[in-house]
């Protein structure tokens, strides 16, 4: 199944697809810091190309004959995090990514992005485009926790199918979902040499201290040292700040299930840490294209017994 990864990022959905089986042949990203990181990391291109600019954007996919177009059209103008606006320009990138899959229509797509999204008027446009154009849609919010990541991040899954009937994969994404949430510590083990770490929180009204034996909340794009005189809130996992430290950029990677073998070469502090933050962890991108790789295979058992 022949992939090309649109607003790839550093590459998180791309290398979980790989690892499914799926066979990425091209991505596309307009952050060049992003571009230089997935340069290193993978074999096949990635283009740094402006996909609002969506008639050449076509073009040049075609050439690459997807079966499957994938991507998370940045989400900041969707996020809880600040203020929003999805009418901003990153919003206009959810009706860019809608467009190309129609000027190409591969039979498969799959975007990722913020839960917040599923309340926007942009994602109900974009729906209704590839509607008319004859895909039908399973469409489903998935944490990842449960999903083989360390981690508490809610996303919203869209995957459309061309002739196809609506909740086409419900039940192949909630038949895999593990029973309970995946900690820090059923990942890691004690590879991190810490027993709580501070991650620093939006409010004094919420926690800041966590522990290895409870999933880690999302992984966002600012990573500070403890505070002079920080107050403890009632739900911190430990009152003993001696034993207590902020999580490095690569420790937040591995997290977002990022192998040890990923290169981050290139990068200044804030960059790396926004780049970490804003990537799709790879074990949940994994989960889905083993989900998808499923259905396929037994849609082709089914057609194979009919004849």
């Amino acid at each position: 199944m022949r992939a090309v990864d649109l607003f790839s990022g550093c590459g998180g959905l791309s290398l979980g697809l790989q690892n499914a089986g799926l066979e990425v042949v091209a991505a596309y990203e307009y952050w060049s810091a992003a571009v230089k990181l997935y340069q290193q990391n993978f074999d096949h291109p990635v283009f740094e190309f402006d996909l609002t600019d969506v008639e050449n954007a076509v073009d040049h996919i075609k050439q690459f004959s997807p079966d499957i177009i994938v991507g998370g059209p940045p989400c900041q103008d969707f996020s809880s995090a600040g203020k929003r606006n999805e009418n901003g320009t990153r919003g206009d990138l959810t009706i860019s990514f809608a467009k190309i899959v129609i000027g190409v229509l591969p039979n498969w797509f799959l975007m990722e992005n913020v839960e917040r999204i599923k309340k926007t008027g942009v994602f109900a446009e974009a729906k209704n485009l590839l509607k008319e154009a004859g895909y039908s849609f399973t469409e489903m919010v998935l944490d990842a926790s449960k999903c083989g990541v360390p981690q508490k991040r809610k996303r919203m899954i869209l995957i459309g199918r061309l002739d196809s009937y609506a909740d086409f994969l419900k039940y192949g994404l909630l038949s895999r979902l593990a029973n309970k949430s995946m900690t820090i510590r059923d990942y890691l083990g004690d590879q991190l040499n810490t027993e709580h770490y501070y991650r620093h929180a939006r409010s004094y009204a919420r926690r800041g201290i966590f522990s290895i034996d409870e999933p880690s909340p999302t992984i966002r794009g600012v990573n500070r040292p403890i505070p002079p005189g920080y107050v403890f809130h009632e739900g911190d996992s430990t009152k003993e700040l001696e034993h207590v430290r902020p999580l490095t950029a690569i420790e937040r990677s591995y997290i977002q299930t990022f192998p040890r073998t990923f290169i981050w070469n290139g990068l200044n502090k804030t960059t790396l840490e926004q780049i970490i933050g804003n990537a799709v962890p790879v074990n949940l991108a994994k989960y889905v294209g083993d989900c998808i790789l499923a259905y396929k295979e037994e849609e082709s058992g089914i057609l194979q017994f009919a004849k």
